[in-house]
């Protein structure tokens, strides 16, 4: 009897015997990118976003400026490269989603697909809500003057009365706060549904629907637009920004290091962390898109492209950030001489040319011994580093943890739907179907973030929906490929796929190193989670001001729930399917119930992908109609 596909051997086994490669079955037939540009814009558009353009930079600031982009660069050739390359290829060479990628490998391995479905459902319910509110804030934005330039004012009889709200904080906090939020004081108090969010919010579902309505022929044409649009602002901007006063006192610290900050492992957890979010790696996105490339498509130069691509974003949107809060650094150091030396002024004495020696004596001694007077003499203060920190503690919002995630659950569920129509009409039809599905539940299981509270559901799932199940996602990937199926014999299926065999290196990262630096930031994150209550920041409406709350009971067991589902998958999966295994072979032996073999189990003997004839052109990169009756 054949071997069922689960019985894979871990790999070093001494007589290097393994079942079939991952190349010899056939490829579903599956459409291609319309260009390879097509293709490296949307893994740019996936993997950059928020965490590069604003989390990025507070990180940058908080951990010693260049020490910390030394360090980042560090991990991002230990973790983020290995894991981006082993993603592509998998994808690329299976040619199919995540889910379908990792039953391929292994059947036991599917509930690593399922959990990256899980997870990536989660982001992609609280992203589209920050696409709700950037899409109030520019509606918003064409007014004038704009509403967060002033505090607003209420007409009595008298005078005109500003809010208390808003004069005890500023006027873009009340407006992000009361304006835009109407956010409650906790999580708790509901505060109902916001209507111009809601509307928001049903707006951005739609724009995601109609850019995902065929797929990757709507979305391809789409990402001309949407990555490199982005880029062109980022560049007006630092244009811009650099002409400010001040912009090179921002741009020195950023580079200026700290290497002391090196012996802190909060921030070596920090720095894997944003190297492991900024690629977008665990959440199934990567691998499907690799699936649309040719086979013969050079995966590896594309990871080290996207991947440069990716750090040099997070340079410029740094570069970007500090040349601005220089440049309000030095405006706020400025107006801080100019108060203390009024301070100063107004204690001077209008006849101290007057005094005695023995009265200045007198005068001068009760100044300095009066701690205030003092203070406000402390001109040293005034310094562009200090004016830097509150600069940049003012600035960091709840914005600063979300990351990208596109939206791939039509993908996943119509791998696990019933045999689809490949002819093109019934796919188009069953595809629209499913995106459209998705969309509105996704729009409705939304509601819960445009609610008064909604910001705090938006914290909570950004802190715990996706870091620890992702983590768990990345490892059980390095873990499947390095030694279930084995890390060499992964690269034989690449050097078979590609023509030439990639760096060794890359095994030994996949084994050792990669892993091992997963497992650590996965046991640090276990361990934070564990020592450290959960907790949120809450607007304060009567004090105008931010606190922290411990979260409620109820919400408690939500976040856990979150934590739970998302990873539950991988364990669960794995034991259904290790006892079905077992099951069947115990039926097979006391001759009650024959074990399928393969074919009878519907996975069939495929050609390889060298007999294969697509059809496609010279570059590769054309729509490959579906083949009429396939399997």
């Amino acid at each position: 009897m054949e071997k069922s596909k689960a019985d894979i051997e871990v790999a070093g086994d001494p007589e290097g015997e393994s079942r079939q490669d991952l190349l010899s079955e056939k490829p579903d037939a599956r459409p291609t990118w319309g260009s390879k540009a097509q293709y490296i814009l949307a893994q740019v558009g996936f993997s950059v976003g928020l965490g590069n353009v604003w989390r990025f930079p507070y990180l940058c600031h908080q951990n010693g400026g260049g020490s910390f982009l030394l360090l980042y660069l560090l991990l991002l050739f230990i973790i983020g490269i290995p894991l981006f390359f082993l993603e592509l290829a998998a994808g690329q060479i299976i040619r199919q989603g995540s889910i379908g990628v990792w039953k391929h490998i292994s059947p036991r391995l599917i509930g690593i697909g399922f959990a990256s479905c899980v997870v990536c459902s989660f982001v992609a319910l609280y992203y589209n809500v920050i696409m709700a509110w950037s899409l109030f804030y520019l509606g918003s934005s064409f007014q004038f003057p704009l509403p967060w330039s002033d505090c607003p004012g209420a007409e009595n009889e008298t005078a005109t009365v500003t809010e208390s709200e808003c004069m005890d904080s500023s006027p873009t906090i009340y407006f992000w706060n009361r304006k835009a939020l109407h956010i409650t004081n906790s999580i708790e108090e509901s505060g109902g549904l916001d209507p111009a969010l809601t509307g928001c919010l049903f707006a951005a579902w739609m724009l995601v629907c109609l850019a995902m309505i065929k797929g990757i022929k709507s979305s391809g044409k789409v990402l001309y637009f949407s990555s490199l649009f982005p880029y062109m602002v980022l560049l007006c901007f630092l244009v811009r920004a650099l002409l400010l006063e001040g912009a090179a006192d921002g741009i020195k610290i950023m580079f200026t290091p700290k290497l002391s900050i090196w012996g802190d492992m909060q921030v070596w957890r920090q720095a894997a962390t944003q190297v492991f979010f900024a690629l977008g790696l665990g959440f199934g996105t990567i691998i499907a898109y690799s699936s649309y490339n040719p086979q013969h498509n050079n995966c590896h130069i594309d990871g080290l492209l996207v991947s440069g691509i990716n750090f040099l974003t997070s340079v410029l949107a740094t570069l970007v950030v500090f040349a601005v809060l220089g440049f309000r650094a030095n405006v706020l150091a400025h107006n801080c001489v100019l108060v203390k030396n009024g301070s100063l002024l107004a204690v001077l004495p209008a006849n101290l040319s007057e005094f005695s020696p023995a009265q200045y004596s007198n005068w001068y001694q009760d100044q300095w011994n009066d701690t205030k007077q003092l203070q406000e003499w402390k001109l040293g203060d005034c310094r562009v580093e200090d004016e830097m920190n509150k600069v940049n503690r003012s600035g960091v919002s709840n914005l600063s943890n979300f990351k990208t995630c596109g939206l791939q659950l039509p993908e996943f569920l119509s791998q696990q739907s019933p045999q689809i129509p490949i002819h093109a009409n019934g796919f188009f039809v069953c595809f629209l179907s499913l995106t459209v599905l998705c969309c509105i539940i996704g729009f409705l299981l939304g509601l819960i973030f445009v609610q008064g509270s909604g910001n705090y559901f938006v914290t909570m799932f950004d802190d715990y929906s996706a870091t620890l199940p992702l983590l768990i996602v990345v490892a059980s990937e390095a873990f499947a490929i390095a030694w279930i199926y084995g890390a060499d014999r992964f690269l034989d299926d690449i050097e078979n796929m590609l023509g030439w065999r990639p760096w060794k290196i890359y095994s030994y990262m996949w084994r050792f190193v990669s892993l091992a630096a997963m497992l650590c930031l996965l046991l640090a994150s276990l361990v934070h989670l564990v020592m450290k209550r959960p907790t949120y920041t809450a607007w304060n409406r009567e004090k105008a001001e931010e606190q922290q709350l411990e979260y409620p009971p109820w919400a408690l067991g939500l976040l856990i729930s979150l934590i739970v589902v998302a990873a539950v998958p991988i364990p669960v999966m794995f034991l259904r399917q290790l006892l079905l295994e077992r099951f069947s072979q115990y039926s097979h032996n006391s001759g009650q119930i024959p074990v399928p073999t393969e074919e009878e189990d519907g996975v069939h003997e495929k050609e390889s992908p060298a007999d294969l004839d697509l059809d496609l052109p010279g570059h590769g990169y054309l729509l490959v109609p579906a083949e009429e009756g396939q399997e």
